[in-house]
């Protein structure tokens, strides 16, 4: 049995594996334990990381600091791929308002702890830990302790108040932002499914998707002129996918000549076609569709490599057939020839037989393909990600650079690489699947390395000296902004709740509590929320940290 004892008792790398697993595994089977109807989630794991921190069942700092940086860096990346496709919509449509009610959440808690340690004298050293764990921002920590200890008169003491201050007020931050979503939502009788649907219709309204029409031709200009002459065509976003002439169905290319009184179908938004009624003619008496026996349909996902950046003009001319749809995540509009396809995209085609089978074989159209992740992109895109989160960022009035942080830079450039979509054959799709397991190991190593540094002293820094008081500054501290705009948010600006509690997560750059709102739906609301806010929150929470140790110390 001596080589059981040594397992737990001596630093090796099996002592480190096994510790970090007992710690994952018990805290996501304390995360589904449910009391009153609720549990803690995959934020369970920071207690059971206390508790085995308290028993000095811990590994080295060393690995507990990689651990815990490695495993951010993971989540945030993932979360940035997933919600990139959707980030720029949601940024013009909801942007401005969620940032401005987020700076107002770090506004609200400098002031609230400020105020606390004025009044009640407590050293602004640990004002300044009661405000980074109570809003759970590590980098606004590590940025405070920078600047306390470069100041000439600050002694050793001094510099304990901060990490001491955090301890005590970080786990009830992630309780605090979570007891405020469910607060909200008990207050205004939220239904969980009605925000999510309501959400989903909003992104498609916005996002036109396309529909299709068929539409009569007798404007007598368009007479025996060739699609690919009309110019209102590409200009509007439209497709025309198939021509009725002479009780023939044909599809159409942009060498096919109208006449009057053929009949076409027609893709693009519902908008675009209102308008193309008054351009071409109304709506045809018959279904295209219907009597086009010559004529396929047929959906096929982009996975051949060869296929990635080429054109839809190229595609068309070289099967024969008329692609009116493409699908990519969370978007769908209809092409136009000089667009590009990307790795993942699905495209609506239509066409012969024989024009169909060889545009999928071109474009690969394999499932097991596209749920095969790639893995090089994925360490390019942190690399870049750890690149721009350590980049100094210099402002006037500020004794040191501000930096974006290894949370920061790789959520930023994961929105951007999903942007961009592909880099030649290198694609930065990842799958679902893929996705979720790379974001919850992430989440679970962080929590995890959280709770072992921090156990050591948490018992002690509560129970002795004003800890229990310092808990309840901190609990103010999360609170009191959270629940202020929370509920200025739903009741006056009637923004959806999964989107408020996004806001609300990343307002205190929080992913246990995003993983808890991202457990309330599949709705990618809460996703997008979060990024949308995360990079001004942790701008303004370094800032802000910084600030109180350079005005009041």
């Amino acid at each position: 049995m001596n080589w059981f004892i040594e397992l737990f008792s001596e630093e090796s790398v099996p002592h480190s594996l096994i510790v970090i697993s007992l710690v994952s595994a018990s805290g996501l089977a304390l995360g589904r334990l449910k009391l009153f109807n609720f549990n803690l989630g995959i934020a369970g794991v920071l207690f059971t990381g206390l508790a085995f921190g308290h028993f000095e069942i811990t590994i080295s700092s060393e690995i507990l600091h990689f651990l815990r940086e490695f495993g951010l860096i993971l989540f945030v990346y993932a979360i940035g791929l997933q919600v990139g496709p959707g980030f720029i919509h949601a940024f013009y449509h909801h942007g401005i308002l969620l940032n401005i009610l987020a700076a107002t959440i770090v506004l609200l808690g400098a002031l609230t702890a400020v105020s606390i340690g004025l009044i009640d004298n407590i050293p602004i050293a640990a004002i300044v830990g009661l405000f980074s764990g109570a809003t759970t921002n590590t980098p606004s920590l590590a940025a405070a302790q920078e600047v306390l200890g470069g100041l000439p008169t600050i002694d050793a003491e001094t510099l304990k108040l901060p990490g001491m201050g955090y301890a005590v007020a970080y786990p009830f931050g992630i309780i605090g932002i979570i007891l405020s979503m469910l607060l909200i939502k008990r207050v205004f009788n939220v239904m969980i499914h009605h925000e999510a649907d309501v959400f989903s219709r909003i992104q498609r309204a916005n996002a036109q998707a396309p529909v299709w029409k068929d539409l009569t031709v007798e404007n007598s200009n368009l007479n025996h002129i060739a699609i690919g002459e009309i110019s209102f065509f590409e200009a509007m976003g439209v497709v025309v996918t198939r021509i009725l002439h002479d009780g023939q169905v044909h599809v159409a290319s942009i060498d096919s000549r109208l006449h009057t009184g053929d009949s076409i179908r027609v893709v693009g938004s519902p908008k675009q076609l209102a308008k193309l009624k008054m351009l071409i003619g109304p709506e045809a008496n018959v279904n295209i569709h219907d009597i086009s026996s010559n004529l396929y349909t047929g959906r096929f996902v982009v996975t051949n490599k060869k296929a990635v950046g080429q054109s839809i003009a190229h595609l068309r001319a070289l099967f024969g057939v008329t692609i009116s749809r493409i699908h990519r995540p969370d978007v769908e509009f209809t092409p136009t020839g000089a667009m590009h396809v990307h790795f993942g995209d699905e495209l609506l085609a239509v066409g012969s037989k024989e024009g169909l089978a060889g545009l999928e074989e071109m474009l690969g159209n394999s499932l097991e393909t596209l749920n095969h992740p790639q893995i090089v992109p994925i360490f390019i895109g942190i690399g870049l990600g750890i690149l721009l989160g350590s980049w100094p960022i210099w402002i006037p009035g500020m004794p040191s650079a501000v930096k974006l942080g290894l949370a920061g830079g790789p959520l930023i450039i994961a929105i951007i690489l999903s942007r961009i979509g592909n880099w030649g054959t290198m694609t930065w799709h990842l799958p679902k699947s893929s996705n979720i397991i790379l974001k919850d190991m992430g989440i679970v190593l962080f929590l995890a390395a959280v709770g072992l540094h921090s156990g050591d002293r948490f018992i002690d820094t509560l129970i002795h000296g004003d800890g229990f008081y310092w808990m309840a500054c901190a609990a103010l501290i999360t609170l009191l902004p959270l629940l202020l705009v929370g509920f200025i948010a739903r009741l006056f600006f009637k923004l959806n709740y999964l989107s408020l509690c996004g806001l609300l997560a990343g307002s205190m750059t929080d992913p246990p509590a995003l993983a808890f709102a991202n457990g309330l739906s599949p709705s990618p609301a809460v996703s997008i929320a979060y990024a949308t806010v995360y990079p001004l929150v942790m701008i303004l929470r370094i800032m802000a940290a910084q600030l109180m140790i350079i005005l009041l110390i």
